[in-house]
């Protein structure tokens, strides 16, 4: 008979189990329209330092948030580099248009 006290581990970036779960999936393949959304979503829900620590610009909520992660994701599968994605978030513009990739 399976015990209701199962232990359940956690993820090892100590989130929660099941944290993983709530990520939002990423394209098979990243087009242009995916690339120019992950801007977008790394450009709005870039980081704000508060007084509570560093937030969502957008929503508040812990940073980086979900669609934050998935931004740059995206930007990476895309070929950019974190210092392209930090420039991108440095200008500001949502509707910026992408860098040119390196091949990694």
């Amino acid at each position: 008979m399976p015990s209701s006290s199962t232990l359940r581990p956690t993820a090892p970036t100590g989130e929660p189990a099941g944290a993983a779960m709530r990520e939002i999936p990423l394209p098979p393949y990243v087009t242009a329209e995916d690339a120019q959304f992950a801007v977008r979503a790394v450009v709005v829900h870039a980081p704000r330092r508060w007084s509570g620590g560093t937030v969502c610009r957008n929503d508040a909520s812990p940073h980086p948030c979900r669609l934050h992660r998935w931004g740059t994701r995206v930007l990476a599968l895309r070929g950019l580099h974190d210092a392209d994605i930090a420039a991108l978030i440095e200008r500001g513009n949502p509707a910026a248009p992408l860098p040119p990739s390196t091949p990694a």
